[in-house]
């Protein structure tokens, strides 16, 4: 209850007014002005955070009453409103305001509140030889007399509270700097505000998180649907007046902005009648903003192979991972605290401080959500041309974090969301998955058990994740490790790059029971009437536990009736569905299903599945990310490979294929074109490395090789020296080999192939009669080595109708096997197909040579030709 105040205490009583708060901190500091500087200082500041709570909250005259005795210090504010409950607040270290009570309790000995029928006293104690305060002494708003629930569905939670603290410290804003009595909205708004965070606040502490989502049922008062609207309005009023810089306090953020009309029109309309929308199924929310649902995690930063950077309010840099931090040449931990601007060139830091300060200031964002080229600063003065793709994302404690994921520009960019959305994500990856100690019950891993069976779970998920490279075989492999510990039956979805929900697999506990065909493919798209629980979960929320699976009577939409009737063919009574989440997106989705006659799923299996199936998550996002970049180092190659140029009496036939065990791009290439005079110019190089490096430099000499051969008329041991001139300069770690041969138009009959080799294996020389030799004169050390060193040309004559093969070791060189051996293995072959037409002569090639191939292949054939076709061979 607090000490009684003695006769005579000194005290004040001052009015509802701003002002009223510097007055009693003054009050305050002289009466316990002895007791010492800290427990002064620390008086003032609590009697300024209480006193401003009672003008904000209470307004009515507030009453200050301090003294001291005996070296402790005793403070009591009074109110004249019994009937208006404080409300306390979650410490956030980030929060704008809400701190006040925070405060008293964290740093007095001793609080509390006292109500009588003439208003209430909230008190302090500030004892020097006190032990630790009590956790709390504060009374709760009293509950209404007649509530209506209301149900807010698939709620972020981290976008909760980021909302929350926003439109209090805009209240309080507003509250302060209005002069003299605040108009009649605003204190409707100020008490609509503290019912919402009331009535929000104990409906969370009745909820276990079991997600980045919650569902949850509030009681409202009913009569409260009018001043949510009027809060509503002034909100919308504060904001207009904060983008116009008239109120101190900043305005929202688009994905806050759009989460707060969102949570009070669901309270106005529910409270008014109308049925409830799920914060998932908000057309445009959440996809049409950055955010996702997910809260903020450092390490998610950290764990990303993507190069990650985190950024706070201030603009100063709070996560990088070592992807980032090696790209521009530091440690992660000399950049956390520096400003972000560290790592922009100087001509480009007014701009982002010009911009950032803009997307604050009016809370309208420029690039958030859009993959720009800009040029990034190397620790050591270079410029590291990159894509920088900017999202925001609330934390845990209601901050806005800005995560800037990089990419540099010679890669094709990595698209920076999960493909429900036209992209890939570019999303940090889950953090770290810490194991719960759970059981088995009945068969199944349950959540009364031993850990050492989760551990078993989770090894053998993960050893089905690391069996194979293939997207769907890892999922069907994973789905079939869950059946057998944890679920009756389990389905596997994935949204593929159209945004297309396909289901990849379905696997049931006894492998008697077949699913057929018709449960497989591409599902119905989801419509407004859809809805199940995977839809929600692919717009972001969960994992939804459901513990009663009874199939709708008449489903609403065509996905609900394949959801209906996937369980009445294999029958179900609870179901955890969970979101395959990675890179702060959304690609698919796990349906765990449990029949009715085994135990059902409960609440404390969520959140122990939701950590299993991140980790599940993150091993099929690396499967995708490889498929993803075999795609593109296919492609990549692909459009760096030319054309055939058409060549009277003269066959071309070239072929590419890319290495089966490795998704980097490489540095193989060919290359055939006419020079003037009528000659052909053809090509067969090999750049070290395998890695985007390694085709940019072959690109690169591709290009040069291209230009020079065309400048001059020259043998080709000089275009090739000149060629390695040009390279030192330019690349001077590359090395490559390369063929470069020149061969003339004419007419039919013998011709001269003039040729030069920069280290690379000689071609080989096949005649119509199958005799074969390999030209290996004109040999000299491979490009990058020294351009100073001569390098000869050599002739030889190509008989018609002979097949001229130029190849990289690719095609011939395997483990365990001499290169003379693969040399002579060669010339057998082409010796026994030197009569198979020539486009029909490289696919056999390949498919011969090429099937276990550890390296790219690349091969340029030439065949000399006559216009009476080639010779009769006789039988």
């Amino acid at each position: 209850m607090g000490t009684p105040a003695p006769i005579g205490a000194p005290a004040r009583w001052l009015a509802a007014a701003p002002e009223s708060v510097s007055v009693a901190r003054r009050f305050v500091r002289s009466v316990v002005e002895g007791a010492g500087p800290d427990v002064a200082d620390t008086a003032e500041l609590l009697v300024g955070e209480l006193v401003t709570n009672a003008v904000i909250h209470a307004r009515t005259d507030v009453g200050v009453r301090a003294w001291r005795a005996g070296g402790r210090v005793y403070v009591r504010v009074s109110d004249q409103r019994p009937d208006r409950g404080v409300v306390p607040h979650d410490r956030h270290p980030y929060a704008c305001t809400g701190r006040g009570l925070g405060l008293v309790e964290e740093l007095a000995t001793s609080h509390g509140v006292q109500r009588d029928e003439a208003g209430k006293t909230v008190w302090f104690e500030l004892w020097t030889e006190a032990p630790a305060p009590p956790a709390s002494a504060w009374e709760t708003v009293t509950p209404a007399d007649r509530t209506v629930t209301v149900t807010l569905g698939d709620m972020p939670y981290a976008l909760y509270w980021a909302a929350q603290q926003h439109w209090e410290g805009m209240l309080r804003e507003l509250f302060l700097t209005v002069p003299g009595e605040p108009p009649r909205d605003l204190v409707v708004a100020q008490d609509a505000s503290n019912i919402i965070c009331a009535c929000m606040t104990t409906a969370v502490e009745q909820e276990t998180p079991d997600s980045s989502t919650l569902s949850l049922r509030v009681a409202f008062p009913a009569d409260a649907a009018a001043a949510v609207t009027v809060l509503r309005r002034v909100l919308d009023e504060a904001e207009a007046a904060a983008q116009q810089e008239s109120l101190l306090a900043l305005p929202a953020l688009p994905q806050i902005r759009a989460f707060r009309d969102w949570l009070l029109d669901q309270i106005a309309g529910q409270l008014s009648g109308q049925a409830a929308t799920a914060w998932t199924r908000l057309p445009g929310a959440p996809s049409a903003t950055p955010v996702e649902l997910a809260p903020w995690d450092v390490g998610e930063v950290e764990a990303s192979s993507v190069p990650t950077i985190a950024a706070d309010d201030g603009n100063r840099i709070i996560a990088v991972n070592g992807s980032a931090a090696s790209l521009l040449g530091w440690h992660p931990q000399e950049l956390v605290g520096q400003r972000l601007t560290v790592l922009m060139p100087e001509h480009l830091r007014d701009r982002h401080a010009a911009a950032f300060t803009s997307l604050l200031l009016t809370g309208q964002p420029r690039i958030l959500g859009r993959s720009i080229p800009v040029p990034a600063l190397h620790r050591d003065g270079r410029v590291v041309p990159v894509r920088l793709y900017v999202q925001t994302q609330e934390a845990v404690d209601g901050r806005t974090v800005f995560v800037a994921q990089l990419t540099t520009r010679t890669a094709a960019p990595a698209a920076p969301r999960a493909p429900r959305d036209g992209g890939h994500t570019t999303r940090p990856v889950p953090g770290p998955v810490h194991l719960p100690a759970m059981t088995k019950k009945a068969g199944r891993v349950g959540a009364d058990g031993a850990g050492a069976q989760w551990l078993s779970l989770f090894a053998d998920t993960s050893r089905a994740l690391t069996s194979t490279l293939d997207v769907d075989d890892r999922l069907r492999r994973v789905c079939h490790v869950l059946t057998r510990q944890l679920a009756d039956w389990c389905a596997g979805d994935l949204l593929d790059e159209h945004g297309r929900v396909e289901r990849v697999c379905v696997v049931h506990r006894d492998p008697e029971v077949l699913v057929g065909e018709e449960h497989l493919g591409v599902l119905p798209p989801v419509s407004e009437t859809t809805q199940g629980a995977l839809p929600r979960v692919l717009r972001g929320a969960g994992p939804l536990l459901i513990t009663e699976m009874s199939p709708f009577d008449r489903p609403l939409s065509a996905l609900d009736a394949r959801q209906v009737e996937l369980v009445r063919r294999l029958g179900g009574g609870s179901a955890v569905v969970a979101p395959l989440r990675a890179h702060r997106g959304v690609f698919g989705a796990l349906t765990l299903v449990r029949t009715r006659d085994g135990p059902p799923f409960a609440k404390e299996d969520v959140l122990r599945i939701a950590e299993l199936v991140r980790g599940i998550a993150l091993g099929l996002d690396n499967a995708r990310l490889h498929r993803y970049a075999q795609h593109t180092a296919v492609h990549l190659q692909r459009a760096l490979l030319p054309e055939l140029p058409e060549v009277a009496h003269l066959e071309l036939v070239a072929r590419y294929v890319p290495s089966s065990t490795t998704a980097e791009v490489g540095g193989d290439w060919y290359d055939a074109f006419g020079l003037p005079g009528g000659r052909t110019a053809l090509v067969i190089g090999d750049v070290a490395g395998h890695d985007l490096q390694a085709a940019v430099s072959m690109s690169t000499l591709r290009n040069t090789l291209r230009g020079i051969a065309v400048d001059r008329p020259e043998p080709p041991g000089d275009v090739l020296r000149r060629l390695d001139r040009a390279s030192r300069t330019l690349y001077p770690h590359s090395t490559a080999t390369c063929v470069y041969a020149l061969i003339k138009d004419g007419d039919a009959g013998p011709r001269d192939l003039h040729h030069a080799s920069a280290g690379h294996l000689p071609p080989l020389l096949t005649t119509w009669e199958g005799d074969t030799r390999y030209l290996d004169t004109g040999r000299g050390l491979l490009i990058g080595m020294d351009p100073d060193f001569p390098r000869p040309s050599a002739c030889d004559r190509l008989p018609p109708h002979s097949t001229l093969l130029l190849y990289t070791d690719g095609l011939i060189e395997r483990r365990g096997e001499s290169l003379d051996d693969a040399m002579a293995r060669l010339r057998r072959y082409t010796a026994a197909h030197a009569h198979v037409p020539l486009d029909v002569f490289c696919d056999d090639l390949i498919i011969t040579f090429g099937a276990d191939a550890a390296d790219d292949i690349a091969l340029l054939a030439l065949r000399p030709t006559t216009p009476t076709g080639p010779p009769v061979t006789a039988v």
